[in-house]
């Protein structure tokens, strides 16, 4: 993965009508990731925390298919899952997958996280009621076995 670039959460920003704000008037609910190629900044996927609860998350990841088994999703997961804990103070991250989705079942498991079990009918898509199987990370469970040294040896970090 290329610079990633994640905002922080404690700065001011203006939108687009140049309006100065804070995350005290307006606090963000959710926090994106871009991932681009090692070799240029083409966006091939993303990864996302969407705020929920008292210092809880849910994750979520999306790359282009021609860019699976790249390693992509993995960088992109540990290095939001870390921002969501150390930046944010999160004590929770969760995750709903697919039963089928066996590259993201082992995605999760290889960042620690724990199935806590089955959400029935939790999703309507393509025109049926669909399940999930439903996967958490504590922060204390991050802190003391999957807490990565770095992301990768290309990833970077900086705040906005």
């Amino acid at each position: 993965m290329a610079v990633v670039r994640l905002p922080d959460p404690r700065a001011a920003s203006s939108d687009a009508h140049g309006r100065h704000r804070t995350r005290h008037t307006h606090p963000r609910t959710e926090y994106y990731l871009a991932v681009t190629p090692h070799t240029d900044d083409r966006l091939i996927g993303f990864a996302r925390l969407g705020l929920s609860g008292v210092q809880a998350a849910k994750l979520g990841a999306a790359i282009a298919a021609d860019h699976w088994r790249c390693g992509y999703a993995l960088d992109a997961a540990r290095t939001i899952i870390h921002f969501g804990f150390t930046t944010l103070g999160l004590h929770r991250i969760s995750g709903a997958i697919g039963p089928d989705n066996a590259a993201s079942i082992a995605l999760v498991t290889r960042l620690g996280f724990t199935r806590e079990g089955r959400l029935r009918d939790h999703v309507f898509t393509n025109g049926a009621w669909r399940d999930s199987i439903l996967y958490s990370l504590l922060a204390h469970e991050w802190e003391t076995s999957c807490r990565p040294q770095t992301s990768s040896p290309q990833a970077t970090v900086t705040k906005d």
